[in-house]
């Protein structure tokens, strides 16, 4: 990042560091899945095929990150368990927790049609995220067999609520029922009114599944004589155990016992500080303005592997700016966001309670969904271009104490956009026009000024730096703006509606001319410059 007098503000980010020997955990599960399984008419109490596509997206997160060794999931959750001495993104939870959504959510989109080809994906699932610190194997052990214990619970609940109203019962009538049952009444109910032995239902309804890696011998060629050459090769294996968190079922799969360690004890009972602690999230200071920076990972390889023009591509940095306007949307808390290249920073309005100021779930949230709408939205700029692998994006919260730190950060990163996009601009011009291969253009740019960039480009080039599309030197900024609009009512005549859309600019944030002019969009009196 450039630098610049705006620097300071980087003060203002917590280091969220997972300390060894804690095991890693990140917990994903589906925002509002009641909603988006009612929309998409999912089967009841169990969708196979929804189940199905969970277990891809996990199976692909395992393939993706090699320090995730273990994953168990059910419903619309799963929990990712990080080898023990993992080092990944130097183990800091709001990189772990955002990457995993958003690769998960960018892979759920993609792999739609796969498992549900007849059926139009209606909008951009979501799923929230946490990191859980484990301090030891048992705690691990205690959190496994307390989501297993979850899934047997709430899918027995479940057949016994769809039965009861597929057998002609209100949904409230049948909820009565239920109230208050414990596991044998609702067994007994299942296998009396029903001639259902709940035991014989599906392995993965009852339990849930668990993914891991291991090692299985593959042709890898063949020699001249035609015989194989054959090699270890680590693969992941969706299984169905009734107890994940057994020393049996642990102990007897030699990669997690390197991996992650092995149980000693069998799981009497689930300690209720354990829950508790998994349960525990930290939340945001109040009355300070929140800030969520995403940045594409990998971007550099992904702009490549999809050929987006050089040094802008306008249709990428639409797709962008689209995905953003979507999470204003969205999310309603969102007053304001700045986007450049491959990074968009989200304003909530000061004394926002989006749930509940939870650090973990306004991140995740947030990149979940813009990752969500980046697939769908990819044919919509690209027609012509296949989406060639899941996109993914890492993510931030910070939060600001006052109004003109806030801005100080947004001035900070449009200053970053013009350091980059004119440092940008000459290198490729030295590679696209001069012949220069990439290190030679890096080489010749080293130590350059603004000023001796302005007169390559005029001097070699022809290019006026300032007279360069906006959006790329300024990036761009969306926010919500009210409109009056006329209306003629039959009893009133001519009255005055007001309604808001999102509106997206290319403007200076940096001198108070925008601020000035938008006095609603921080909502405060206060002077600020």
């Amino acid at each position: 990042m450039a630098n610049s007098k705006y620097e300071y503000v980087k003060s203002f980010e917590v280091e969220d560091e997972v300390m060894l020997p804690n095991l890693i955990v990140v917990r994903i599960d589906g925002r509002d899945f009641l909603r988006f399984s009612e929309v998409h008419e999912f089967e009841k109490p169990d969708d196979g095929r929804a189940l199905n596509l969970m277990n891809a997206c996990a199976t692909a997160v395992l393939e993706e990150y090699p320090d995730i060794v273990f994953s168990y999931g059910f419903s619309d959750e799963y929990s990712f368990v990080f080898k023990k001495t993992s080092k990944f993104y130097q183990r800091r939870a709001s990189k772990l927790l955002s990457l995993i959504v958003s690769f998960f959510s960018s892979v759920y989109v993609m792999k739609w049609k796969e498992f549900f080809p007849e059926k139009e994906l209606k909008y951009p699932p979501s799923f929230h995220s946490r990191v859980i610190c484990c301090a030891s194997n048992e705690v691990l052990q205690a959190y496994l067999a307390w989501r297993q214990n979850d899934c047997h619970l709430n899918n027995l609940h479940d057949t016994c609520l769809w039965m009861l109203i597929k057998g002609g019962e209100s949904e409230r009538e049948a909820q009565k029922l239920l109230k208050g049952t414990q596991k044998q009444h609702k067994n007994e109910l299942l296998f009396q009114k029903f001639h259902i032995n709940y035991k014989n239902l599906p392995a993965m309804y009852r339990q849930g599944s668990c993914i891991f890696k291991t090692e299985v011998e593959e042709n890898v060629k063949y020699n001249e004589n035609g015989t194989p050459v054959k090699r270890l090769r680590r693969k992941a294996r969706i299984v169905h155990s009734e107890n994940i968190a057994g020393k049996n079922f642990w102990n007897e799969h030699l990669s997690l016992l390197k991996e992650v360690g092995g149980f000693t004890e069998a799981v009497e009972k689930i300690k209720p500080e354990f829950v508790r602690s998994f349960q525990f999230e930290n939340k945001l200071m109040p009355s300070t303005w929140i800030v969520i920076r995403i940045d594409g990972c990998h971007f550099h390889r992904f702009s490549e592997v999809h050929e987006f023009e050089k040094p802008n591509d306008k249709q990428a940095l639409n797709l962008m700016n689209s995905c953003a306007v979507a999470v204003l949307e969205e999310i309603q808390d969102i007053i304001f966001t700045y986007g450049v290249s491959d990074e968009y920073s989200f304003v909530l309005k000061k004394d926002s309670q989006f749930y509940q100021r939870r650090a973990s779930e306004i991140v995740a949230v947030t990149v979940s969904f813009f990752s969500s709408m980046y697939v769908m939205k990819w044919k919509e700029f690209f027609p012509q271009k296949e989406l060639k692998y899941p996109p993914s994006f890492d993510g931030r919260v910070v939060c600001y104490p006052s109004s003109k730190i806030l801005l100080d950060y947004l001035a900070w990163r449009q200053v970053d956009c013009h350091i980059n996009n004119q440092y940008n601009t000459c290198f490729w011009m030295l590679v696209k026009k001069k012949g220069k291969s990439k290190s030679e253009a890096q080489h010749y740019l080293k130590g350059t000024q603004a000023k001796e960039k302005n007169e390559l480009l005029i001097k070699e080039f022809g290019i006026d730096y300032n007279e360069l599309e906006i959006m790329f030197r300024q990036g761009s900024l969306a926010f919500w703006q009210k409109e009056d609009k006329n209306m003629t009512h039959e009893s009133k005549g001519c009255v005055q509606n007001s309604h808001k859309k999102v509106i997206v600019e290319h403007c200076d944030i940096i001198k108070p001319n925008f601020w000035e002019a938008h006095p609603s969009i921080l909502d405060e009196n206060l002077p600020i410059f």
